[in-house]
């Protein structure tokens, strides 16, 4: 018997291996709505993964579209650097009115470029600039991004290996409950700080993520990170939280950190703050750090108008009202509860849960096992992604706009393919 070999496509032969996702999910995508795709042979599937979070309000939101298309219509300007438009304006009234004022944040607003990483990059440059030191403190597990600067104060080797060159001025510490609970919260870090012959130079900035998606959902509890602001506070070292993926509603609350009851003196916003899908990120930083001088950090896609106005329809109507928050809660109640009974049921695989808001990780003994669960639930129609050191969680992050019954038959599907890889 003889095997033909699948002819190779346009992505084999021209597009670059580092390709990553179309491998896990092996079809071609054609169209979306809400929290379903479609493969150009007219399948279906429910979308867990949500564009790694830059989809929180789902595929093609009929609201933010019919705000683009009618931008669009009228010729509204695409491209404009940081030149002042219509739609920054809007923007900016928006977010201030919707966001900021309401929480008592004061923060002022900073289009870096369009992605998470030129945020992160433009917070660590800018606390270097206010602080006049070079180290950063970041933490075991986190991921901040693929460019130099943020790949320094990411801890994943794999990524780590990719820059080709030494990556420099950053010290990790432990991430909350990395010791099990055995030691006390920042034993290790103060200690380093008081002895000057630790070897650690003072921090300009410790910068940190609420909850760690990529490095395995690991949650930090709200009294950790009160007492790294407070750390920060005693030993003058500014306190950068990343919000790319766990921001704009993610948890809940419109920034992760609401919850902890802190004030950041710096925070990245990126992923779903566009709202559509479309390239956007902020740099928020308190009014004192505003020491820039004008094009001293610039970017040619700074100025991406479409995904202003698709921003700005967001806000107007998801963060009007705490509806979506609660709503959030309410869906990530359920996930929680489908998560402790299946993990009940397979007690004796090792599996354990962990979360907040609608962003989960299910996790085994065999590590291997998260990929087997991932690959089992794409053939039968459900898009979910590992994330961990060794891709050993299944991770669940799901739009906040899925609907009830979605929820329950992507859980449905999940626990399935839980059984079927037992």
């Amino acid at each position: 018997m003889t095997t033909t070999a699948p002819i190779p496509t346009v992505f084999d032969t021209v597009e670059s291996e580092v390709r990553s996702y179309c491998r896990a999910w092996p079809v071609v995508f054609d169209r979306a709505e809400g929290s379903r795709l479609h493969d150009e042979n007219g399948r279906s599937y429910l979308d867990f993964f949500a564009g790694a979070g830059s989809l929180n309000y789902g595929h093609n939101n009929p609201v933010l579209k019919q705000a683009l298309l009618d931008y669009i219509a009228r010729d509204g300007i695409t491209h404009a650097l940081d030149m002042s438009t219509t739609a920054k304006r809007a923007f900016l009234e928006t977010f201030h009115s919707t966001v900021l004022a309401p929480r008592g944040l004061p923060y002022k607003v900073m289009f870096p470029g369009p992605t998470g990483t030129n945020a992160v990059e433009a917070a660590l440059k800018l606390a270097r600039k206010a602080k006049g030191r070079e180290a950063i403190v970041s933490f075991t597990n986190a991921f901040h991004g693929m460019s130099l600067g943020s790949l320094a104060v990411t801890g994943n080797a794999f990524k780590r290996a990719g820059a080709g060159v030494p990556l420099v001025h950053s010290t990790p510490m432990p991430f909350d409950n990395y010791l099990g609970g055995r030691v006390p919260d920042f034993l290790w870090f103060e200690r380093l700080l008081e002895d000057s012959g630790s070897g650690l130079n003072d921090p300009a900035a410790v910068i940190v993520e609420t909850v760690q998606g990529e490095g395995g959902v690991n949650v930090a509890r709200a009294e950790w990170l009160r007492a790294l602001a407070d750390l920060c506070r005693r030993r003058d070292m500014l306190l950068i939280v990343d919000d790319v993926q766990m921001g704009c509603g993610r948890t809940g609350d419109f920034f992760s950190f609401e919850e902890a009851g802190i004030t950041p003196d710096i925070v990245t916003v990126s992923k779903s703050i566009s709202g559509y899908g479309l390239p956007m990120s902020l740099c928020l930083f308190k009014p004192e750090l505003d020491i820039w001088e004008p094009g001293e950090h610039n970017g040619t896609f700074r100025g991406n108008n479409p995904a202003f106005v698709t921003a700005t329809a967001a806000l107007q109507t998801y963060w009007r009202d705490g509806v979506l928050r609660e709503r959030t809660r309410v869906q990530g109640a359920r996930i929680e509860q489908a998560l402790v009974d299946l993990c009940a049921d397979h007690e004796r695989d090792g599996a354990s849960y962990r979360g907040r808001g609608m962003v989960w990780g299910l996790e085994f003994t065999r590590k291997e096992r998260a990929a087997e669960v991932c690959h089992r639930a794409f053939e039968h129609g459900l898009l979910v992604e590992t994330s961990g050191p060794e891709s050993e969680v299944v991770k669940l992050l799901p739009p906040l706009t899925v609907s009830a019954d979605e929820l329950d038959e992507g859980l449905d599907i999940l626990a399935r393919s839980v059984r079927e890889t037992a």
